[in-house]
């Protein structure tokens, strides 16, 4: 298993008028995903100007327990009930070099 470090940014942008459905998923998955092996920090911000867009920035001890995250049934579940009404979702898998 690698051991370099994983910093993920994920943009998630809701429909008009489902904001408050995709914040609430996505306020879902914190206390969970804290909690799994691997997971340095898991913060989810929403923005000041455009209330539809979220951010999760994360940071993760290896890549394979990323992916074992994005595996789990919490975020099957969150994909669940936010069908339809995420507008565009952005991932991006970084690695901090400073």
């Amino acid at each position: 298993m690698s051991s370099e470090r994983l910093t993920i940014v994920a943009k998630i942008w809701a429909k008009e008028g489902r904001v408050d459905i995709v914040k609430s998923e996505l306020i879902k998955l914190i206390e969970t995903t804290r909690a799994e092996e691997g997971c340095i920090n898991y913060d989810l911000h929403q923005d000041h100007e455009n209330p539809n867009l979220f951010l999760f920035f994360e940071n993760w001890s290896s890549r394979e327990l990323w992916q074992k995250h994005m595996k789990n049934s919490h975020i099957t579940a969150y994909q669940k009930a936010t069908e339809g009404a995420v507008e565009n979702f952005v991932l991006n898998e970084m690695t901090k070099i400073g």
